[in-house]
């Protein structure tokens, strides 16, 4: 009996040490260069992607286009305006992907909207809503650098 609870005793002493050691800090000049408000959050703008109306473009166009909505991707992420973007698997939705922009106007979402291939010739549609989430979320790209062992 006495082992079991000389076992108990050192587990949740081990357990509250290292949860204080392990309790994160505020980083109140990494808070600053993320633009969170006071609870570590931003206001991001979020955009579903859906099938669009275009039904006629042929394949070599649709291929084109897709190619340049992967580099238009890879440059609004460069450019810290797209903090998430991926496809979404198939579905009888029509849901084609996300894109999260890091701005806070649908105005602002917009003009990035607009920059996008595949959606300026209608083969995806663009739904934007604001959207209220960490703003941690900014880091996603540089830790995604660190574990795509595949470049896009």
């Amino acid at each position: 009996m006495e082992k079991i609870l000389f076992i108990f005793g050192f587990l949740f002493f081990s357990t509250i040490s290292f949860s204080q050691e392990t309790e994160a800090k505020y980083d109140e000049a990494l808070a600053k260069s993320l633009h969170a408000d006071e609870y570590g959050m931003k206001k991001y703008v979020f955009c579903l992607l859906k099938s669009g109306t275009n039904k006629t473009a042929s394949k070599e166009e649709t291929k084109k286009l897709f190619e340049g909505h992967m580099e238009n991707i890879g440059k609004l992420a460069k450019e810290g305006k797209l903090v998430v973007a991926g496809p979404f698997m198939k579905n009888d939705r029509n849901y084609r992907g996300i894109y999260i922009f890091n701005v806070e106007t649908i105005e602002e979402a917009k003009a990035l909207v607009a920059t996008d291939p595949a959606i300026k010739a209608n083969l995806l549609e663009a739904e934007l809503t604001p959207w209220y989430c960490t703003a941690a979320l900014q880091e996603t790209v540089k830790i995604h650098d660190k574990i795509a062992k595949t470049k896009m």
